[in-house]
């Protein structure tokens, strides 16, 4: 397989937290042209997420991981999904349904506590890698099992759009269960921060993704989101990248998850604070606009 040494977008969101709008206009658009080429050749991907965008020498993306994907490897996939669903529903009895809209309150009432977020941040790299997984990234009408079709990618990628722009996925929670519960009643909780300012084109789009399938914007319409105002799709992958690996050889694999990378929360979070500091050029990445003859100014 072909060696991609910048390692991936989940260990940029664990180092910078959040990214700038240039930044994120960037990877998602990439990521655009990735998941069109999925579907053009006919599958549905349907495990997108930050840990499966992978980041080549030059800075630029690429989707992995298709273990998934419509086509392949179908038992696996239904056993995925039903571990998913177990663990959320066995946090609920079977007698439990006269509570639902209850429970769906009380988890409106902590969807911005911080103490919930500081613990989804903590275990980042440990539910990226457990064998049940995590539902942040996956949409609701898969879980519903009521069909659906490529327009689930297109849920996912709002999910990390939302991530890059505030930090965290819009519907983490300590547990499976309440995370689950989120997705299903996502109009109760895809609410924005008030301390986070988004621009209203940023978020415009991630409302029009993470919405109902029936509603979602497909891709030629998210192509010619003004949120996506000045790229040049046909040349994306010709500009330079917001961040570019400082590879010391052609085997370097410093970008990926190391033992340096477990250490305690608040170590961690020191460290990538002042590795942050050091890092300007990303940074202070400014998105490059094009013109129709795709000359930069």
């Amino acid at each position: 397989m072909e060696f991609l040494p910048g390692g991936d977008l989940m260990t940029m969101l664990i180092k910078y937290d959040t990214f700038s709008e240039d930044v994120t206009r960037f990877y998602m658009a990439e990521c655009v042209l990735a998941i069109e080429a999925v579907h053009n050749l006919g599958f549905i991907h349907r495990d997108i997420k930050p840990d499966n965008i992978l980041i080549d020498k030059d800075g630029h993306v690429k989707l992995s991981d298709f273990g998934l994907s419509t086509g392949f490897h179908k038992n696996h996939d239904s056993r995925y999904y039903e571990r998913l669903l177990d663990q959320a529903n066995s946090a609920t009895s079977p007698t439990s349904a006269a509570r639902n809209s209850v429970m769906v309150n009380a988890i409106n009432l902590t969807m911005t506590s911080k103490d919930q977020i500081a613990t989804w941040k903590a275990n980042r790299r440990k539910l990226a890698y457990s064998t049940v997984g995590t539902p942040d990234y996956i949409a609701p009408e898969i879980f519903l099992q009521q069909g659906y079709g490529n327009e689930c990618d297109w849920w996912s990628l709002g999910a990390i759009m939302f991530e890059c722009l505030v930090g965290y996925p819009p519907f983490c929670s300590e547990t499976t269960h309440e995370t689950y519960q989120k997705i299903i009643h996502w109009q109760y909780h895809l609410v924005i921060p008030e301390d986070v300012h988004l621009s209203r084109e940023a978020e415009d789009l991630v409302r029009r993704l993470i919405t109902s399938a029936d509603r979602r914007l497909a891709v030629d319409q998210i192509r010619a989101h003004p949120f996506f105002y000045g790229v040049d799709w046909e040349a994306i992958r010709n500009i330079d990248a917001p961040f570019v690996p400082r590879l010391r050889s052609i085997t370097d694999t410093s970008y990926f998850p190391t033992d340096e990378l477990e250490q305690a929360p608040e170590e961690a979070a020191a460290t990538d604070s002042a590795a942050a500091g050091k890092d300007l050029a990303f940074l202070g990445y400014t998105f490059k606009r094009f013109t129709i003859s795709s000359q930069a100014f």
